[in-house]
């Protein structure tokens, strides 16, 4: 991390939906130069925050601040130093990508002419192409790039990666780490773990509308349980297991494995080992 500025704080946020749920007691706080994971399956309030904390719906109760300053105040001036990226960006499907972009940038006054065409070559983005002739992977590397031509101080992410292929994966991440280089924030929603693990700097884990913990990935990751599936002795099985995988090698030898894969337990098992009670 490359300072201690709080970019992100959040106090006590509550949101409901009447029956349904919201975020209920939720306090964090992001510092400048972090990649945060905002880590939980679909429901658990990841949206409903970023949402609250974008000043996009309100809230019930609780206090946001981004940059130091109040969300509910200042948020005209907070956003014009955010890029943000929701999981499924809507666009006018007859304008040429090249269009939609230059669009982005007009509405926040600037001319993003420079950075946009870097970006659009590092996520290989045909600007010649109309909306609806783009493939979700490809509308979503369009609104990776209308999020951060603007160079803002803090990038907020839903989902961003769902529909990149590999490559392009890879590639978004490398823009982001050289963004935090130079002294950006970037909050990262997602439920890919494995994304979270080689990214993220800390993580906040969310459940059914509450906060379970923040902690670095070095915490998050260590002595963490391994889904294994084998064909042992004819047999295939797949379970989690516990223990040191040194162990587990000394348990086949003198069987007969035709198939073995070790694989990272999915978001919802690590909830449940990680903070059962």
């Amino acid at each position: 991390m490359s300072g201690t500025e709080k970019v992100i704080e959040i106090e006590e946020l509550t949101k409901s939906y009447g029956k349904h749920r919201g975020v209920t007691d939720l306090s964090l706080s992001v510092e400048q130069g972090e990649i945060f994971g905002f880590l939980g399956p679909n429901g658990a309030g990841k949206s409903t925050t970023i949402r609250a904390m974008l000043g996009l719906i309100g809230f019930d109760r609780g206090s946001i601040r981004l940059f130091g300053q109040d969300i509910c105040r200042r948020r005209e001036e907070i956003l014009a130093r955010v890029g943000y990226m929701p999981s499924e960006a809507m666009f006018y499907p007859g304008m040429k990508v090249k269009e939609v972009i230059r669009l982005a940038a007009r509405v926040r006054g600037m001319d993003c002419d420079e950075e946009a065409a870097m970006l659009c070559e590092r996520l290989q983005v045909d600007t010649e192409k109309k909306i609806r002739e783009l493939s979700l992977g490809n509308r979503k590397k369009v609104s990776i790039v209308c999020a951060m031509q603007h160079r803002p101080g803090l990038f907020v992410f839903d989902e961003p990666t769902s529909g990149l292929d590999p490559l392009m994966q890879t590639e978004f991440f490398r823009l982001i780490r050289e963004y935090v280089d130079q002294g950006a924030t970037c909050m990262l929603s997602t439920h890919v773990l494995p994304e979270v693990k080689r990214y993220c700097d800390r993580v906040a884990i969310m459940k059914e509308g509450r906060l379970q913990g923040v902690e670095s990935v070095e915490e998050l990751t260590r002595a963490r349980a391994k889904r294994i599936k084998w064909i042992r002795d004819g047999v295939e099985e797949e379970f989690l297991y516990e223990k040191d995988l040194n162990e587990l090698y000394r348990e086949l030898m003198g069987h007969d494995i035709r198939e073995l894969l070790i694989e990272e337990p999915s978001l919802e098992e690590v909830f449940i080992r990680y903070y059962r009670t």
